[in-house]
């Protein structure tokens, strides 16, 4: 059995017609990160934050899922392969692909969770400020997203499966973003293979034993072919 751990970011989703956060017109250009992904920019603000999420919910509902993201599926379906795919994406593409058991380490639009009792339920499509939890029923729901500052969701099942990986590939991640792009480092000290698959190089795409530039339909496919040989 081969292990593959994937880590996937915003470049598998972008060509689903997502917008990138650190892209030059992406999300960060037009909003602060203090102001919609940090605690404190949503005490200051929770209409804002709350806003914020509710678009980008409407907009990841409208997308579909691309031949990157399909390919996954195919890798996971393969014999002799154990797949498993961690996304600091927050959208739900990989599993509307058919991706099973896919590790949301920075949360999901499709979450709500209570600030005051960290009781999780679905997300309406429209989130409100000051929404009550349905189990404490404290005016406390927030989109169930990881902010600057917070820890990520499942690192201790995450370092496991780094720790059992042959091959770790990250796909469209900007390497900037800490603890994901420490991975590759990790994965390298466990001896696994490790692949980068991007647009160009990553902050870390130096540590990858081996890249793959162009679109992520493009370089999984080809991929997916060569595992299946």
């Amino acid at each position: 059995m081969t292990n593959i751990v994937v880590l996937t970011g915003a470049g598998i989703s972008a060509e689903s017609g997502l917008e990138t956060f650190r892209a030059e017109d992406g999300l960060w250009a037009k909003h602060r990160v203090e102001d919609v992904a940090t605690p404190e920019g949503f005490a200051r603000d929770p209409r804002l934050v709350v806003d914020f999420y509710n678009a980008r919910r409407a907009q990841a509902a409208q997308a579909q899922p691309n031949p990157g993201h399909m390919a996954l599926t195919d890798v996971q379906n393969l014999p002799g392969v154990a797949l498993s795919v961690i996304t600091q994406n927050v959208d739900d593409l990989h599993s509307r692909a058919g991706t099973d058991g896919v590790i949301h380490m920075h949360g999901s639009l499709s979450g709500a969770l209570c600030g005051a009792c960290t009781h999780r339920w679905p997300a309406p499509m429209v989130m409100q400020p000051g929404a009550p939890c349905p189990k404490c029923h404290s005016p406390a729901a927030r989109p169930d997203i990881v902010w600057f500052g917070e820890m990520p969701y499942e690192m201790e099942r995450i370092y496991e499966l780094l720790a059992q990986a042959d091959i770790f590939a990250a796909i469209g991640t900007s390497g900037n973003v800490y603890p994901a792009a420490g991975f590759v480092a990790e994965a390298n000290r466990q001896g696994a293979t490790t692949i980068e698959f991007n647009l160009e190089r990553s902050a870390v795409g130096g540590q990858f034993d081996e890249q793959r530039l162009g679109p992520a339909s493009v370089t999984l496919t080809a991929w997916l072919e060569e595992l299946r040989r």
